[in-house]
């Protein structure tokens, strides 16, 4: 998560920062505390170009929370049938929904070391990713000067900007 100093909106992250992918969904999600009030960005772009964006907001909430919740949002932008990678900078997320939820699915939701935490949206997200095979979940690094995930960051504080 950005720190307050550094809550650029997005049009302030698309004049600082030009590197990284420049097709594909990014995603992220903040929070701050950390349970507290949070929120989650989501954009989508094809060569460089933003095709659609969302973002939201929840008061009482987590980090991991906003993260999911920017990965459904994520799923929702691409148009059905449409190839894209989405892009988490939360690896929670990313091997939640790679390695880890095909087989509590099959163990009907249930983890060997105990409860799956955010339950109702790893299952909304892994549904959603089910549904769209054409779409993937692939790691990129955080706050590393990628354009799109800044972006996505930037959506996601926007709650903290409007208080």
């Amino acid at each position: 998560m950005t720190g307050a100093a550094e809550l650029l909106t997005p049009e302030e992250v698309l004049a600082r920062y030009h590197e990284g992918p420049q097709t594909g969904v990014f995603t992220d999600g903040s929070c701050s505390p950390n349970p507290g009030p949070g929120g989650w960005g989501a954009v989508y772009v094809v060569e460089g170009t933003i095709v659609a964006s969302d973002h939201g907001a929840a008061g009482d909430t987590t980090n991991n929370r906003m993260e999911l919740q920017a990965l459904i949002g994520g799923v929702d932008l691409v148009p059905a049938g449409t190839p894209a990678t989405i892009y988490s900078d939360s690896q929670l997320v990313v091997k939640t929904m790679n390695e880890w939820a095909a087989g509590w699915a099959r163990r009907g939701w249930k983890r060997k070391t105990g409860p799956i935490a955010n339950l109702d949206l790893v299952k909304q997200a892994y549904r959603a990713l089910q549904q769209r095979p054409e779409l993937t979940v692939d790691w990129l690094a955080g706050h590393a000067g990628y354009r799109w995930n800044e972006y996505a960051d930037a959506l996601a504080n926007t709650w903290r900007r409007e208080r």
